[in-house]
């Protein structure tokens, strides 16, 4: 048994997707030329004011209730007045003393995941550093973000890497946030500390900066536990700093050392006055949320789709839009998740692309699965005429009839087939009638190979029983 206990506290900034930036009117754009979108205010010019973004504060608050806080009905702001190299102003609009949301949870399997705070500050300017200069990208200074901080527990990294991916799930699923690590819409922070099993008091704590995905989170856990479970065995002193994660040596390196805590000076934003929010303001934000994967799970369930399939389209926001997309041309809600799951993951599994990429649109896709369900083509026709269709502007139908595939359904020429089948593959059909099962499906698969793979399988599969039970 490991003498020792990891004590875990994780911090998520989330930038949010809104119009504008949280104090200014410059637009929130990713990917734009350098320093194009930015306001006078997110340069500090004299005499310029911020502004609150009301967008930013409904956001903030879905999440809130999505984690089960409780919502403080005033707004505040704080100056953080520290040596920003990234910030025009010198210091960073935040909620020290008033955070929005307040001692949530989050339920991951049978753990409680406790929430500390939930706080709005603005995200900082993009840094790119050379080895004589650097160069400072004010497009990110001033998109919102929330800060979401859990109480510091007994947590495996797995559990963590659950957490993670269920708050990334709630801000995608509620159109707060992309979620997306890579692209540094959602960042993490693990605060890991080691206390000797029996005890209860924390030891000291080391913090691992912008972990960028789901792997790299368990992996620097892993890694932190080890090493500072070494240094208290071999006697030494954990030391408390800040690293960061190396992702190819897959080890923690010193970014500094804290000797004293920070002292931030904090005090109350001169130039935003105290916001009231009204009982009915915060219970429509609740209330015109999206809906959250698990009320989609529920909702799809409830279509005839069983709590597999539902996970599977609802493992991201982009590929639930598109199965609700798909169903709305009045196609039939399994049929449509089988294709999906089975068609078109598969195919963004192996070429390593996101569903906005499939050339296949919702509408093209509708067309095949009703072909599938008016019996016209079979399951392995249609994931020939779906090849066909990812290099392909031609709708299904057409390449349907260009390439002569048909499904037979003719009862009088399966009939012939089987009873053809039948006569060849004696010992086949007596292994059948004494109980061997696996005998059915190698008589099937000669009944589709005469046909060219073109006969309706569930009428063959009928027909070929029947006649069976004639012999």
């Amino acid at each position: 048994m490991n003498k020792y206990i990891a004590v875990i506290g994780i911090e998520m900034h989330i930038q949010m997707d809104t119009c504008s930036k949280m104090f200014s009117y410059a637009p929130v754009s990713k990917g734009k030329e350098a320093n194009s979108c930015v306001g006078l205010y997110d340069f500090a010019f004299p005499g310029t004011l911020p502004t609150v973004n009301k967008q930013a504060i409904i956001n903030a608050i879905r999440v809130a209730n999505a984690l089960n806080m409780s919502i403080d009905d005033t707004i505040m702001f704080e100056r953080k007045n520290y040596f920003y190299s990234d910030l025009p102003k010198g210091y960073q609009l935040t909620q020290q003393f008033r955070p929005l949301g307040r001692d949530g949870y989050l339920l991951v399997g049978d753990k409680k995941i406790e929430i500390e705070r939930l706080h709005i500050e603005e995200d900082t300017c993009k840094q790119l550093h050379d080895s004589d200069y650097s160069l400072l990208d004010y497009n990110r200074a001033g998109i919102p973000l929330v800060e979401i901080v859990t109480k510091p527990r007994s947590y495996s990294k797995e559990e963590v890497a659950k957490y993670v991916e269920k708050i990334r799930s709630i801000v995608s699923f509620l159109c707060v946030s992309s979620g997306r690590m890579e692209e540094g819409s959602l960042r993490c922070d693990v605060n890991v500390s080691l206390m000797k099993r029996g005890e209860n008091k924390f030891g000291t704590k080391v913090e691992v900066k912008n972990l960028n995905s789901i792997s790299n989170i368990k992996k620097a856990i892993e890694y932190e536990i080890s090493r500072q479970s070494k240094l208290l065995d071999e006697g030494k002193t954990i030391v408390q700093e800040t690293r960061r994660f190396n992702e190819k040596s897959k080890k923690t390196a010193l970014m500094r050392v804290k000797i004293d805590e920070v002292d931030y000076k904090f005090f109350t934003e001169p130039n935003i006055s105290p916001i009231k929010l009204s009982k009915e303001f915060i219970e429509e934000a609740i209330k015109s949320s999206p809906e959250l994967a698990e009320a989609k799970i529920k909702r799809y369930m409830s279509l005839g789709l069983n709590e597999y399939d539902s996970a599977l389209l609802t493992s991201s926001i982009e590929i639930s839009k598109y199965f609700e997309e798909v169903i709305s041309y009045n196609t039939n809600p399994k049929a449509t998740a089988n294709c999906i799951n089975v068609l078109v993951l598969s195919y963004l599994n192996k070429n390593d692309i996101t569903i906005d990429e499939l050339s296949i649109r919702p509408k093209r896709l509708a067309q095949l699965i009703r072909l599938v369900e008016s019996n016209k083509i079979s399951i392995k026709q249609a994931k020939a005429i779906f090849a066909t269709m990812i290099d392909s502007d031609l709708e299904p139908e057409e390449i349907m009839s260009k390439s002569n595939i048909n499904q037979n359904s003719d009862v009088e020429s399966l009939t012939k087939v089987v009873r053809q089948v039948i006569d060849d593959n004696p010992e086949a059909i007596k292994d059948y009638k004494n109980g061997y099962d696996k005998a059915l499906g190698f008589l099937m698969g000669q009944v589709m190979k005469l046909t060219n793979g073109n006969a309706n399988p569930q009428l063959a599969n009928k027909i070929l029983i029947e006649e069976i039970q004639r012999r």
